[in-house]
């Protein structure tokens, strides 16, 4: 097996860990806020307030954690990420408030970081026509992260409570970053790379160039857009199962496996996204996937079944498995190499900011209008999303016609 491919399968393994640990028990905080004493009247606010809490210190953090790969090494942040995580885990399982679940949650938003800096690592040593590929498969590594998480975590929480699932989750991504130690080693680009990078004479120009890099930053505000919408639905996701099923009980299990079947999507789509993206174009299949996601997650505004609500979840993951490896190739193919730590670390910024808004706008919604309509909204921004592209990209492809022609 090539040096490369290597490297991105170890990788892919520790970031399946690292989303497996994450959606073990992230999700399902909402429901651990009842046992923290919240009342269900004031639920979906607190839901809110704690999913936020963690993106939005991890919004500051990311483009430092993005210079400090490029100086010391990717590598070197990955396995910080995974101990620090390892720990705040643990400590969610000690919480005894919903003001100390708070605490917890921002300082997970600050030592994060273990996905991006991986993401980094295979993005530079992956050869430029698997580029969209390699990605697309580390995407595909999360989401299968995605599906086995929320289905061991819905299993633990059911049958020893959810205090112990977070423990199991601090031993999983603590396994991940065990075999990052183990396994993964930077080239002597990859130092010389950090080294250079890490002068003070290049620091300021790095950030300046990044915001000068017009296709740099229209795909940063893309990655806010649609994490905000996105994350306007997942504080109450958990809450509007049980509400389909007809009660709390068993919800966590429910809950998990229909949130895994956004995982199942992610692995079939991703990779084949990312292969068509190299045929077709990046920029079009963005689109169409944009567009496809929003459209499909507004039909959530009519679905009163369990069974239906599930077979749209799977849909809207197939649409939505192309964003994020199509979003991150064209990252890539943007900026320089010595600037690939940071640009990483600015779209975890991005998404980050956008998740961190969106769990509080959907947990204002939430109690104003339900969340019936809180899909409707998501599906309109991320449409309007793919359509503001389309015609972003239309107007710079008859610019370069007539400076061709000129």
């Amino acid at each position: 097996m090539e040096p490369w491919k290597r490297t991105m399968w170890i990788l892919w393994f520790g970031v399946l860990f690292c989303s497996s640990s994450y959606t073990m028990s992230v999700p399902f905080l909402p429901l651990f806020l009842f046992d923290l004493g919240v009342p269900e009247s004031s639920v979906n606010l607190w839901a809110g307030i704690v999913h936020s809490s963690a993106f939005l210190v991890g919004a500051v953090m990311a483009p430092l954690w993005g210079m400090l790969a490029d100086k010391y090494g990717k590598r070197k942040m990955v396995i910080r990420a995974g101990l620090s995580l390892a720990i705040i885990y643990a400590l969610i399982a000690f919480v005894q408030t919903p003001w100390q679940l708070v605490g917890v949650r921002m300082l997970h938003g600050f030592v994060g970081g273990f996905v991006p800096a991986s993401m980094s690592i295979v993005a530079s040593v992956a050869p430029k026509e698997k580029l969209g590929w390699s990605l697309g498969m580390m995407q595909a590594g999360t989401m299968t992260g995605g599906i086995l998480g929320p289905l061991f975590g819905g299993l633990l929480a059911e049958a020893f409570g959810l205090r112990r699932s977070f423990v199991v989750a601090a031993f999983i991504i603590l396994a991940a970053t065990v075999a990052v130690i183990v396994w993964v080693r930077e080239g002597k680009a990859d130092t010389s790379e950090g080294a250079a990078t890490g002068t003070k004479k290049e620091k300021p120009i790095t950030y300046r160039m990044a915001f000068r890099n017009r296709a740099l930053m229209s795909m940063l505000l893309l990655l806010v857009i649609v994490q905000l919408s996105i994350n306007m639905i997942q504080p109450l996701i958990t809450l509007h199962i049980a509400k389909l099923q007809g009660g709390l009980q068993g919800a966590e299990l429910s809950a998990g496996f229909v949130l895994s079947l956004i995982g199942i999507a992610g692995i079939l789509a991703s990779p084949v996204w990312g292969r068509l993206g190299e045929k077709k174009g990046f920029y079009r299949i963005l689109v169409v996937c944009l567009f496809c996601a929003g459209s499909i997650i507004s039909m959530q505004f009519f679905v009163q079944q369990l069974w239906l609500f599930a077979i749209v979840q799977f849909v809207f993951g197939l649409f939505m498995a192309g964003i994020a490896p199509i979003v991150n190739t064209l990252v890539v193919q943007s900026t320089d190499e010595q600037f690939r730590g940071r640009s990483f670390g600015l779209t975890t910024s991005a998404n980050q900011f956008g998740a961190m808004l969106g769990p509080l706008i959907g947990g204002l919604l939430g109690l104003a209008v339900g969340i019936h309509w809180i899909f409707v909204a998501t599906g309109m921004i991320m449409a309007a999303a793919g359509v503001s592209v389309w015609i972003k990209r239309r107007h710079e492809m008859v610019k370069t016609k007539i400076a061709y022609r000129a």
